[in-house]
């Protein structure tokens, strides 16, 4: 077992550059099922999420060349199996993008029911309501999940809820689809986009993704030997964005998409940090304990839910009493109970959480219980007194690369330890 050992107590200052983005690589790396050729991606995150689906793409019969540590050629001319091994694709959420490249590609494929964090009741429903409006037949049981289609044609598809999952698997099973496919009331996120402009890149004719309304004009087939890199971390970002304000710090986060981190940097100038868009980088600083702030969590282009503990770190040493409405996830607030264990005065009920803002935290045994937890609780540890030892950190290594080492550049005193 592995844990993070953290000497708190320090201002974080420097330079950290940022990974290709966790939700977008999930999603383009089953997409490139749909070419039925050679693809080459570069700027993959080297996180275990990324390593669990290049695993389950080998599985299904797809040859996979690591060029460099973040830049992959994927053949997927002689995929031979429409199974995908249950083990992997329970492990976590995003192997459900299998589906729709796989409907898509063979018209059949069974997966394993995701897994991921638990952070309470995450339904597919969205999902196959879109499958079976495109023509396909979905059985749910033992486990697993069965789509199978003889054709998919395009139709329109209302989502009853904003899902990014939902709008990223309909669009793949889409895709060579015939006719043309309208999403409405679909999820904006800055990795849906991607996604859409990995397929565009490859053929696929898809128009308006990041609007509400995107339509899929399908295609016979896409193209192979084209190139793709990954957009930007936005989560990664906003986590050391929040890091330099909780530390009092001062980072300069290079090879990002200011845009996308519009609301994080709206409610860091709230709370009284100093953020300077470059460009291609921001430049977060603060010298003066945070203030109070309000957050609820919304789709894009509200505040992320992914973001959310990392913000209640923040607030938990803020001047006041703050308050965090938590929209998407009901279990969100596991986090709260490890940061009182700090020293924090939070109180969490349902999907709101008040925060009593302390002076400082203090080092504690800890444990991550998701991805976005464990970075919030690095943070916690970087700005405690005494030393914090972080377990559960496997959570972590799904969605952030070398994030202690990041943090060591910065000044972090922290360092990965097996038991």
């Amino acid at each position: 077992m592995e844990k993070l050992v953290i000497k708190g107590g320090t201002r974080l200052k420097g330079e950290v550059t940022i990974s290709g983005a966790k939700n977008a690589a999930v999603a383009i790396l089953p997409a490139t099922l749909l070419v039925n050729g050679i693809c080459h991606i570069n700027n993959l995150p080297n996180i275990s999420d990324v390593k669990i689906i290049c695993n389950i793409l080998k599985e299904l019969g797809a040859k996979i060349t690591w060029k460099k540590e973040n830049e992959i050629t994927i053949d997927t001319t002689e995929i031979n199996s429409t199974k995908a091994p249950l083990e992997m694709t329970s492990k976590f959420r995003a192997s459900y993008y299998l589906i729709g490249s796989m409907l898509g590609r063979c018209g059949n494929i069974e997966v394993g029911l995701p897994g991921g964090c638990n952070l309470g009741a995450r339904p597919i429903d969205q999902h196959i309501k879109g499958f079976e409006a495109l023509g396909a037949k979905v059985t749910v049981g033992q486990g697993k999940i069965h789509a199978k289609a003889k054709k998919l044609v395009g139709t329109s598809i209302y989502m009853d809820v904003v899902s990014v999952g939902a709008t990223i698997n309909i669009m793949l099973a889409s895709v060579l689809a015939e006719g043309t496919t309208t999403i409405d009331n679909a999820a904006k996120e800055p990795h849906i986009v991607d996604v859409a402009n990995f397929l565009n890149t490859m053929g696929a004719d898809i128009r308006g993704a990041g609007t509400d309304v995107i339509k899929i004009n399908g295609v016979k087939q896409l193209k192979s030997e084209g190139t793709y890199s990954v957009v930007p971390d936005q989560i990664e970002a906003g986590t050391f964005m929040l890091a330099a304000i909780a530390s009092k710090g001062d980072i300069l986060v290079k090879n990002c998409i200011p845009e996308h981190l519009d609301c994080i940097t709206a409610k860091i100038l709230e709370i009284g940090g100093n953020v300077e868009d470059y460009g291609d980088s921001i430049r977060v600083s603060a010298n003066k304990r945070p203030s109070k702030a309000s957050v609820k969590t919304l789709p894009y282009p509200g505040f992320p839910t992914d973001m959310q503990p990392q913000m209640g770190v923040v607030l938990s040493i803020a001047n006041g009493t703050s308050i965090i409405n938590e929209s998407i996830w009901e279990s969100r607030f596991q986090y709260t109970a490890e940061l009182n264990k700090m020293g924090a005065q939070i109180t969490a009920q349902g999907k709101t959480a008040v925060f009593e803002g302390v002076d400082k935290l203090y080092g504690a045994p800890v444990y991550a219980s998701d991805l976005r937890a464990g970075a919030a609780l690095i943070i916690a540890g970087i700005i405690a007194d005494g030393v914090t030892e972080l377990y559960n950190i496997e959570h972590i290594d799904r969605g952030y690369e070398n994030i202690e080492e990041k943090f060591r550049n910065l000044g972090a005193n922290i360092q990965r330890i097996s038991e």
